[in-house]
């Protein structure tokens, strides 16, 4: 797979190419604007709508009828049937017919005006029976060679004004010397897709002001295509296992399907996604072994983690242990909750120094999923924020996982040394929320024993060296994605499958909370997913639909959409923009799907035979000799055509219809455009 471009390895070709010759055809390559999911390297537009075409019967047939008649014709007028000679008129005033038995001179005349009229002959005839089209539809000399001159017509070569190695961009604003030093940087070898992405990143903030054109011109005439580096220092992945294409931010997962329930324009073209699509949020539906993982988030994860490379993009992907999510060295921080061996810890808190907004994630990772916690009569927050907020104001911190659990658990010896430590520091206030806890301790309604129960799962040994509170390590929080980090959070889904749900929904918490408050919201952030079982609640559906503004998104990935509440499926699948259904979902995953895409307008031909009844005595006997011959009575066809509103993919295609290593893809972009239901091949 490609190194540093689509058609490159990372060594370079074998054939002898001189240096930088890949990332020059790389970067030259033409990427025309296209509809959203088409994949834009190299694409070639196609008509919207589909142009009309003879069907092949029709076409054949008309065709041999066509030469019929002219052979006809010319029968005709050899032999003189059509009112004698006269189309021979023009030859004899050239060579009469004396000239033509006595000379050789005046027979070739004869013969070759024999060949024109022929030609002719031929050049009308052919028009009608359209052997052109003919010869370009089924010849196959016309099919080898059109796809040899697609396959070697190298693209035009640009003008020094427009070719993108010359950093056209840079000497419009003026800057010779820097556009100089990254040309000789391209063509020397030096430079690499994810170079060109993050100085074109650079560049842009210059444009916006948000970095001084003295310090990128420094930085690049003194570091050329290493400038303003990932703070890792990487500049590309040790291996690539899909196609990507930095200069627009796609990665091709794909082929869409040359079928009729597809756009015509989507036909054959190369199925990709970008941060255009995936700021709208991805919720993608497949039984185990269907490709979410292996199609989807993996390649996602990929693209997401050179665009880090590149300053783009900031990416948290979330699986099991045992989820092929690439490989490790792919990542800036890789956290194994509950492996002993994990070099990185999380932020229990998600770096927030507030305790309402602490109590909000813990609640919704805790209690979230439980519709008799959101009916009690306290609210899980407020419980928490009751000691939570107390503690910190004593300690300086937040509490353990162990000591926030006796806390709540009603324990008389810590809530009584931490209404102590109140009193004497003088903190009235967040003295009445810890006598507030001690009295609606044990009553109906309480919400406590519910957090406490959760609570349990995280206070296991396996988790005794995570959740760290005490200051002295740094665990990872949210906050940092202000910065293009690349993060990967392992869950122990299968030693303690209910801690890992817990975990998830504490990640989806912080996550969509966080990057609602970031200064930069040039920079994408993504979450991905792997398996969002138990993870979709009515909290987190109402933060995915608030990502879209902070220029952020999720991808989740889902085996059925029985693992999301009845009540929350039709708003999850509104609340995202692009939703995926792949080979093998269920049926009632289908309707949930076929409901969510809606209908449209068809034209249906209905069809119908009737009986021929015949009056006449002839007529008669030759309806009784055809019903002796075919053994079916002579009938009438009668078409009707209509126009009817149908789903676009009903549930039983979506269950039935789909094909191994495929699914039904519909899209939106941030911007609002549309991408119908297509049917994409997920295995090129």
């Amino acid at each position: 797979m490609p190194g540093w471009g689509p058609g490159a390895s990372p060594g370079g070709s074998v054939s002898a190419r001189p240096p930088g010759a890949d990332f020059l055809d790389w970067l030259r390559t033409p990427r025309p604007p296209a509809l959203p999911g088409i994949w834009r390297f190299g694409h070639r537009p196609r008509p919207e709508v589909e142009p009309e075409q003879t069907p092949g019967r029709q076409l054949v047939s008309g065709a041999v009828i066509a030469l019929l008649v002219g052979w006809l014709f010319w029968s005709l007028l050899y032999n003189g049937f059509l009112w004698g000679d006269w189309w021979l008129l023009p030859v004899r005033a050239l060579a009469p017919t004396s000239l033509k038995e006595s000379t050789t001179w005046g027979t070739a005349t004869f013969y070759l005006y024999y060949a024109i009229v022929i030609v002719l002959v031929a050049v009308v005839v052919g028009r009608l029976g359209r052997w052109p089209e003919l010869w370009r539809r089924y010849s196959p000399w016309s099919r080898t060679r059109r796809e040899t001159t697609s396959a070697a017509s190298p693209p035009p070569a640009p003008t020094p004004q427009e070719d993108p190695a010359q950093w056209p961009e840079l000497r419009a604003a003026g800057e010779h010397a820097v556009a100089d030093r990254l040309a000789d940087e391209a063509f020397a070898g030096r430079l690499r897709d994810v170079d060109h992405a993050r100085l074109v990143r650079a560049w842009r903030s210059v444009q916006s002001g948000q970095l001084p054109v003295e310090t990128f011109r420094r930085d690049v005439l003194r570091d050329g295509a290493a400038a303003f580096p990932h703070p890792s220092g990487r500049r590309d992945l040790p291996a690539r296992s899909v196609p990507h294409d930095l200069a627009t931010g796609q990665v091709r997962l794909g082929a869409t399907l040359d079928d009729a329930r597809n756009a015509y324009a989507y036909r054959t073209a190369g199925f990709a996604l970008g941060s255009e699509l995936l700021a709208t949020s991805l919720v993608a539906v497949g039984p185990a072994g269907s490709g979410k993982t292996g199609a989807l988030v993996r390649p996602v994860a990929e693209a997401l983690c050179l665009q880090a490379l590149a300053g783009r993009a900031a990416v948290v992907v979330v699986g099991a242990e045992s989820a092929g999510l690439g490989r490790a060295d792919n990542y800036d921080i890789v956290i194994r909750l509950g492996h002993p061996d994990s070099v990185y810890d999380l932020d229990l808190y998600g770096g927030t120094h507030d305790a309402e907004e602490a109590a909000t994630f813990l609640a919704e990772a805790l209690v979230g999923d439980l519709p008799q916690a959101s009916s009690s009569g306290r609210r899980p927050s407020t419980v928490l924020a009751q000691v939570l907020g107390p503690f910190r104001a004593v300690h300086g911190r937040f509490p353990s996982v162990a000591e926030l659990r006796l806390l709540l658990d009603g324990s008389p010896k810590h809530l009584a040394a931490l209404r102590a430590a109140l009193a004497a520091a003088g903190h009235s206030a967040l003295l009445r929320d810890v006598e507030s806890r001690e009295r609606q301790a044990g009553q109906p309604g309480d919400a406590a024993p519910l957090l406490v129960d959760r609570l349990a799962l995280l206070d296991r040994p396996a988790f005794a060296d995570f959740f760290d509170t005490s200051g002295e390590g740094a665990p990872f929080s949210f906050r940092a994605l202000d910065h293009p980090v690349r993060v990967r959070i392992e869950l122990p889904s299968r030693s303690h499958p209910d801690a890992a749900r817990v975990l998830a929904r504490l990640v989806l918490a912080q996550f969509t909370a966080s990057v609602l408050v970031r200064g930069d919201v040039s920079l994408f952030a993504c979450l991905a997913l792997d398996d969002a079982a138990g993870v979709v609640t009515a909290e987190s559906v109402r933060g995915i639909q608030s990502l879209r503004s902070a220029h952020a998104g999720v991808l989740l990935a889902l085996r059925t959409l029985d693992d999301v509440p009845q009540e929350l499926r039709a708003p999850l699948l509104g609340a995202v923009g692009c939703r995926m259904a792949l080979s093998g979902v269920a049926p009632r995953d289908g309707q949930d799907f076929a409901a969510a895409w809606g209908t449209e307008w068809r034209e249906i031909r209905d069809v119908t035979d009737r009986q021929i009844v015949a009056d006449e005595p002839l007529t008669k006997v030759s309806h009784f000799l055809r019903k002796a011959i075919t053994g079916k009575s002579p009938t009438a066809q009668s078409v009707t055509v209509r126009q009817v509103e149908r789903e676009r993919w009903s549930a039983s295609e979506l269950a039935h219809a789909l094909p191994p290593g495929h699914a039904v893809v519909s899209l939106t972009t941030v911007r609002g455009e549309h991408a119908p239901p297509l049917l994409v091949d997920l295995r090129h």
